[in-house]
């Protein structure tokens, strides 16, 4: 068992005082964007006894990920854990499947393009499904919304850009319709205009303050929008997507091919261990639009919530359709004693509330709220005690 020390990744989206807040420091007026415990490069988590634990993987991957681990993803942790804190929206983007990943990182290695390029795509061969749970009210967008919801949503706007998307939709209903719709806003050739989303936002502003909007989150989510990139043509695109609010304890899986966007709030993250993000709008980083349009999974689809299936009265598990990663949350109170939480696999512990003492075959230490270790495969047995909340990443 080793206690981590996560890599913290200051982008501008994110927030100066929740990830603080969560951790119990002051905060020092930068943006705590994320805060990643994994073994991936562009964020590599160090142990408190000095190495990464990327180190301590490659020096015993059978003995610390598990022979099982190894066969099927290689000597490599499979999964990365984050803290995640946006204070405006995190780019309209997707993630690409595992080939597309592949195909599009050996391009540009074949076109020498530098790994740590910001005009880079593809940051590793590896896909990037992912899932969030909820610490606090957490806002998004995730997947296409019907056609038919999608024209609503845009239904007595005047300004050019509605009426055009309006007429693509009404011309061709089906998920080619949205296709058609979306690659027109955010493609350069056809994209609106900053004025003509500045007109668009005026018109949304007004039948939100009237009440009159057809679905007030989405109005909402626009304008919020807006406030962080004016003009920007996601601002359009996102009106084509689902609204997704959680409350904690709630989660949203997002699989290859989605395109979303986060907002607002504080959440915990699990995910393969990749950092391949094709954006498309509502950013300041690199936009690979055709690179983006080339993985987006166009079917109109409610967003992947998973519930969680109770595996004891302490334990409950959120399951994605992906064998990357799970995810168990224990709570344990001094009257449960030492209470057992299965695994499978290298893991990682991260408590969210209160205090637990996590207890392995090698050893026990007590973890505080933002403290995390890592438990290889081989500490097979692992129970923790106390008063508080533990999140565990987990292989299945």
């Amino acid at each position: 068992m080793e206690r981590l020390l996560p890599a913290r990744q200051t982008y501008d989206w994110g927030s100066t005082t929740a990830v603080p807040g969560f951790l119990g420091t002051e905060p020092d007026g930068e943006p705590w964007a994320e805060l990643w415990f994994g073994a991936h490069p562009a964020g590599p988590t160090r142990l408190a006894s000095g190495p990464t634990l990327a180190s301590l993987v490659d020096a015993a991957p059978g003995r610390v990920l598990g022979e099982d681990v190894v066969r099927r993803f290689g000597p490599q942790l499979p999964f990365l854990l984050k803290v995640i804190a946006p204070a405006k929206v995190l780019s309209l983007q997707v993630h690409p499947s595992l080939a597309q990943a592949a195909e599009g990182f050996d391009l540009e290695n074949a076109h020498g393009v530098p790994l740590d390029s910001p005009a880079r795509s593809y940051k590793d061969s590896n896909h990037k499904p992912e899932m969030v749970l909820a610490l606090t009210r957490f806002e998004a967008v995730a997947g296409f919304r019907a056609p038919r919801r999608a024209w609503e949503v845009l239904a007595e706007l005047e300004a050019p850009v509605a009426r055009r998307v309006r007429r693509t939709l009404r011309l061709n209903p089906t998920r080619y319709g949205i296709r058609q719709a979306f690659s027109d806003i955010v493609s350069a050739g056809t994209r609106p205009t900053p004025e003509e989303v500045g007109e668009l936002v005026e018109e949304i502003a007004a039948r939100h303050a009237a009440g009159l909007s057809p679905s007030p989150r989405v109005d909402a989510n626009a304008l919020e929008m807006a406030r962080s990139f004016p003009g920007d043509p996601g601002i359009a695109a996102a009106l084509l997507l689902n609204p997704v609010t959680l409350q904690p304890g709630e989660a949203l899986f997002v699989p290859a091919g989605s395109v979303h966007a986060y907002i607002s709030g504080l959440g915990v993250e699990v995910m393969a261990s990749s950092d391949n993000v094709l954006r498309a709008g509502l950013t300041t980083k690199h936009i690979d639009v055709p690179q983006m349009l080339a993985c987006v999974d166009y079917v109109a689809a409610p967003p992947v919530r998973p519930a969680p299936e109770y595996l004891s009265r302490a334990t409950r598990a959120y399951y994605a359709p992906v064998d990357d990663f799970e995810l168990l949350v224990t709570t344990v109170v001094p009257e449960d004693g030492r209470l057992a939480v299965v695994g499978h696999g290298p893991r990682i512990l991260l408590a969210t509330d209160g205090e637990v003492v996590v207890t392995t075959p090698e050893g026990s230490g007590a973890l505080r709220r933002g403290e995390a270790v890592f438990v290889g495969a081989h500490e097979r047995t692992l129970t923790v005690e106390g008063s508080g909340t533990v999140i565990q990443a987990d292989v299945p």
